[in-house]
């Protein structure tokens, strides 16, 4: 109780003398210092508004316009024609004030007016010029003049410092695609996988969608595209993720890992306290916007930022039909899961932030807690690992059991820290006799650990484990891969190269021995909550997930330049030949492409099996090499890709029809069908975004692993792969064992396919 009676800044007593008032200065002190931090935080919030307000031009240019203004008047010259004695005229001025005061406020306020029809004049320019997106469609070495054009003045539009969210307004809205272009690309997608029956009755199903029901869902979508900021995002969002009733870990959540050949500490807690450090301070660093906006790589072309709002601070609410994204303006603690106990870690002590020594310190107690979990208490995250629906409803439980007493107070303590963390009783990483299956076991763990030892609704979890290996697993609905993964990159330059560790494996910095024990959370958990139930699904989920994580070092993107091909078009007609090797035919593959061109822009569908990487395919089975259908394949692909960038994707634009198709009751077969394809072979490209961070030339061993996710069929493949440096890729693939789909298959058929198409 002794972190308790510190809390308090003031006691008083009634005694016979009257009231005995005890003040604790330095409680009074910590809330003082709290309120300073606290205030700070708002003034710069203030004064960001004010910057991103102006951008692209900035607060001191007022100055310049005024004296402008000030200076042609001077010289017997109006500037306003007119319009200066007109503001003259309208001002409520008393008549005491003398005629050159008031002439010089009316020409203040002209110049203001005149200010700010110049920012809506410059923001309207450089919305104008990111809307042109030409430039991704030009020949290597072929620029236009346009193009050089549109270079020179996007980059003088990019000469200010901008914050993290100044584009943001700048940005163009996602256009809504014509539905002839979309259906036309749609049946241009399938030919390939379809039989000439199939693929007429497919043709005959999407004319008659385009002449009778199409053509009225696309007036109601092209009315939401004028109404809201983005026509896709608030829909996938809610249909996507939050409205899925199966469970998220596997399903939906993703992973990332530490290093690969580089363990910085073998310490435990010291991991964690400079892993905890270096996410504060990157979320010190969203929160004041001092992030450089993310661009477009070798360009001056920003990226929408919005994913970055809800990174900390943020869970997952349970509902019955949908779920909700929960986000708080700030939180000073970190929720903390070691051996069945959960703990409320405080991370800033009178409005400062606790040194990585000190966090690690802390950790090191609850490591040292010997105390045992409470009844219900060690198991309690299979609510958030099981179904949301359909065997025991989390939401209902969380209403009934978690709604009052301390059961609400310890869930809010998880649900509203900064993050979640895992002092995981394991070791993992690649190092031991067996490095293959080390890696696939490290993975798995990632992916669903013991599917109760995470916080899958949290935004993400992080992952300590007990050789100082570290990983994160992240929530999918409230942003997507790359977002996390720039924190992440981040989160492993900053401990390793920048916080760094003593020699013998700890913490710099120096330790306040004040500082108070780490709360540990009071459930008071009834049988009838059930855990068990949503543990047993979840638990059967997991056992039916094999993962297998390799990487590939005889040559990297490198080499595939050299012969003239886009590196991600190489990997995906080489995972698309290793496909056809092992299962004998092709499938409906899915690629991630960003949308983040445009505002609030996610995702879009790749669709890179295409007529050309099939005819190449063949080829190549058939003994015939020809280099020319290689590259033709890889210009289709790079096409693909570019046009899914800029808005002329495929399946975002057919899962909104079939949005509004619900809304309006009205059924559609072609759109039933078409959004009931499985993709069998998903994949997705996480690329390293911050190559400063990391310099392999002089530190080779530190090479990201990347991370991955679960199959997205039964019967198919999950595919994730980083392309690190020049010369290697690593790759994550999963799928289910009960389809028989096995990952170690793929594996090798994706090293020879690479080999083979290398050799041509």
């Amino acid at each position: 109780m002794a972190e308790a009676h510190q809390a308090v800044a003031f006691q008083f007593t009634i005694t016979p003398e009257g009231i005995d008032l005890q003040l604790s200065y330095q409680a009074l002190n910590l809330i003082y210092r709290s309120g300073v931090r606290s205030w700070k935080k708002r003034v710069s919030r203030m004064r960001n508004r004010v910057i991103k307000g102006v951008f692209p031009a900035s607060p001191s240019s007022w100055l310049f316009v005024a004296i402008g203004i000030l200076a042609t008047m001077y010289m017997q010259s109006d500037p306003s024609m007119g319009l200066i004695s007109k503001i003259q005229q309208h001002l409520p001025l008393s008549q005491t004030k003398g005629w050159k005061q008031f002439t010089m406020l009316s020409a203040l306020v002209f110049s203001t007016l005149l200010w700010l029809s110049l920012i809506l004049a410059l923001r309207f320019c450089l919305k104008l010029l990111l809307s042109y997106h030409q430039w991704m469609f030009e020949q290597h070495g072929r620029i236009s003049n346009t193009t050089k054009i549109w270079v020179t003045l996007v980059r003088l539009f990019s000469s200010q410092k901008p914050l993290l969210y100044s584009y943001q307004t700048s940005l163009p809205h996602l256009p809504v695609p014509a539905i002839k272009d979309t259906l036309s690309r749609y049946l241009e997608s399938v030919r390939p996988l379809l039989e000439d029956t199939q693929y007429k009755r497919m043709t005959d199903l999407a004319n008659q969608f385009e002449s009778n029901l199409g053509n009225r869902l696309q007036r109601y979508l092209k009315l939401k595209a004028l109404w809201a900021t983005n026509y896709v995002s608030d829909w996938w969002e809610e249909y996507i993720y939050l409205r899925s009733r199966g469970p998220i870990m596997v399903n939906s959540n993703y992973y990332g890992m530490d290093f690969l050949y580089v363990t910085p500490t073998p310490v435990q807690a010291a991991r964690a306290g400079n892993t905890v450090t270096a996410l504060l301070l990157y979320r010190r660093k969203v929160n004041r916007e001092e992030l450089k906006p993310s661009r477009v790589p070798g360009t001056d072309i920003p990226l929408c930022a919005a994913q970055c709002e809800r990174m900390f601070n943020t869970t997952r609410t349970p509902g019955v039909e949908t779920d909700v994204l929960q986000h708080w303006q700030d939180s000073e603690f970190v929720a903390v899961y070691h051996r069945g106990r959960y703990f409320k870690l405080w991370v800033y002590r009178a409005g400062r932030l606790l040194s990585p020594r000190e966090i690690e310190h802390q950790m090191q107690k609850i490591l040292d807690d010997p105390s045992p979990p409470l009844p219900g208490e060690e198991k309690l995250g299979a609510l958030t690992s099981g179904d949301r629906y359909q065997v025991i409803p989390w939401a209902q439980t969380r209403k009934q059991y978690f709604s009052s007493g301390v059961n609400k107070r310890s869930l809010d303590a998880i649900e509203r820290s900064a993050f979640f963390v895992t002092l995981d009783t394991e070791d993992q990483g690649m190092e031991g006799d067996d490095p293959v299956g080390n890696l696939d076991r490290y993975a798995k763990s990632l992916l669903h650990g013991k599917c109760y030892d995470r916080w899958f609704d949290k935004s993400f979890s992080i992952v300590i484990y007990k050789n100082g290996k570290s990983g994160l697993n992240a929530e999918h609905s409230w942003a997507d891969a790359p977002t996390v993964a720039h924190l992440w990159e981040y989160t492993l330059a900053t401990d390793a190269f920048q916080l760094g560790y003593t020699e013998d494996g700890h913490c710099r910095g120096e330790v306040d021995r004040s500082l108070p024990h780490p709360q540990r959370l009071v459930w008071d958990i009834p049988s009838e909550t059930q855990v068990s139930s949503s543990l047993a699904v979840a638990q059967t989920l997991a056992d039916d997930v094999d993962c297998h994580v390799f990487p590939f070092r005889e040559f990297g993107k490198g080499r595939i330049k050299k012969c003239r091909i886009s590196p991600d078009a190489f990997i995906q007609i080489s995972l698309q030949l290793a496909y056809f090797r092992d299962r004998g035919g092709f499938c409906l593959t899915y690629e991630a492409s960003m949308t983040r061109l445009f505002r609030e822009g996610r995702t879009e569908t790749v669709r890179s099996c295409s007529n050309e990487s099939c005819a190449f395919i063949r080829a190549l089975e058939d003994g015939e090499v020809r280099m020319q259908l290689l590259r033709r394949a890889s210009e289709k692909h790079q096409n693909l890709y570019r046009m899914a960038m800029t808005g002329a994707g495929i399946d975002r634009h057919l899962f909104c029809l079939y949005v509004v198709s619900k809304y309006l009751g009205v059924e559609s077969a072609f759109l039933k069908e078409v959004l009931s394809e499985p993709w069998r072979l998903s994949t997705s490209q996480t690329p390293v975004q911050q190559m400063e961070l990391f310099d392999l030339k002089n530190h080779p061993d530190f090479v990201s692993l990347g991370g991955g996710f679960g199959p997205v069929a039964d019967d198919g493949y999950g595919v994730s792969y980083i392309i690190v440096g020049e010369d290697m890729i690593n790759f994550h693939v999963s799928s289910k064992i009960t389809s028989h789909f096995i990952c170690v298959n793929i594996k090798s058929r994706v090293c020879e396919c690479f080999l083979w198409v290398l050799k041509f």
